[in-house]
């Protein structure tokens, strides 16, 4: 790498809009169906069906080398040859992610290698469920405001290694599967592109209605402790179902006044995949019509931050996101957190 191909650019310049140019996403091979559960925990997919939505969800095997990094590895592979962008055009990495592989380094900073990038600006950003949306609008205020002209953004989680799949676990262990996505930005002449309104929320008086305790004395409630929870989901459904329920429908208002616009004005709603109960009360809520609302918890459940990545990948590839079209990214989760981005495409 030459000294030159470490420099970032100068100047803004004309960036006067900021494009999504490319989408990518990644699964593991495994999946795991709710049936598969049944041998492992006392659940069935009838139960877990009907509570949830969701029928299967994918596993990432360290066996087989996949991991958080291996899958934002290819989430940002397809996500740059659909942009017909080499890797060396980026100027930043911002990776949404609860679920590094290690400490330090960071995934964001993995990928620059594993990318092959310039030396460019690459960071990880927690948020847990939130984390995309929080990218997203991390990203788009840094392009608007220092000289990165192309951006890759990711959401990526290996969440079920915190899973107990037994039933111990099994209120939490069915809900997660894992996966990748990722988008990247990319500096327009044209002003209609980009972020038209965001929002974004922590709220840490909720912390112990989800979290991982990473040791003994790390539970965020005493009546939670029990030493084979280590390292794995405190999750207590209820409170978090009350939250989300009352969250998104306020979160899908703030960002649509901060827009001055009206549900019927936006083409499409992209949320957080975590319960499909929970989404269609928010879909009935502004009576936003099915094609326009998205569900794929069905298939792969609740992936953390790569759930709304992996869906704008999905329906741009289809074909149903066109260009002009306005898309609302709505995501809430742990911390608690939650978070609104609406974008002209």
């Amino acid at each position: 790498m030459s000294p030159e191909s470490s420099a970032a650019p100068d100047a803004i310049g004309s960036l006067s809009g900021i494009a999504i140019v490319g989408t990518g996403s990644a699964l593991p091979k495994r999946r795991v169906t709710n049936t598969d559960l049944e041998s492992v925990m006392d659940t069935s997919d009838e139960w877990i069906a009907q509570r949830t939505g969701i029928r299967s969800r994918h596993i990432h095997d360290p066996e087989a080398g996949e991991s958080t990094a291996s899958l934002a590895t290819l989430a940002g592979q397809h996500a740059l040859k659909a942009a017909g962008m080499a890797a060396d055009q980026l100027d930043l990495i911002v990776c949404g992610t609860m679920t590094p592989d290690m400490p330090t380094p960071g995934i964001a900073n993995l990928l620059t290698a594993s990318l092959g990038t310039r030396t460019i600006a690459a960071f990880d950003l927690n948020a847990a469920c939130s984390g995309f949306v929080y990218a997203m609008n991390t990203a788009h205020a840094l392009m608007t405001t220092a000289p990165y002209r192309n951006a890759l953004v990711l959401g990526v989680d290996c969440v079920t290694r915190f899973c107990e799949f037994s039933t111990l676990g099994r209120t939490s262990a069915i809900l997660f599967g894992d996966a990748g996505g990722a988008c990247v930005l990319s500096a327009t002449e044209d002003p209609s592109k980009g972020l038209i309104a965001q929002a974004m929320h922590s709220d840490g008086c909720g912390a112990q209605h989800l979290y991982i305790p990473t040791d003994k004395h790390m539970f965020l409630n005493a009546e939670d402790y029990d030493e084979r929870k280590i390292n794995r989901i405190v999750m207590h459904g209820s409170n978090i179902f009350k939250f989300a329920v009352s969250t998104f429908p306020k979160l899908i208002g703030q960002t649509l006044d901060k827009a001055n616009l009206t549900p019927d004005d936006v083409d499409h709603y992209i949320c957080h995949q975590s319960n499909a109960r929970i989404l269609s009360t928010a879909r009935d809520r502004f009576n936003i019509p099915e094609d326009k609302f998205y569900i794929n918890i069905d298939r792969f459940g609740n992936t953390v931050g790569a759930s709304i990545p992996l869906i704008l990948d999905q329906e741009t590839r289809s074909g149903r996101i066109k260009p002009g079209d306005r898309v609302m990214f709505l995501a809430f989760g742990a911390g608690l957190t939650w978070a609104s981005s609406l974008w002209r495409v």
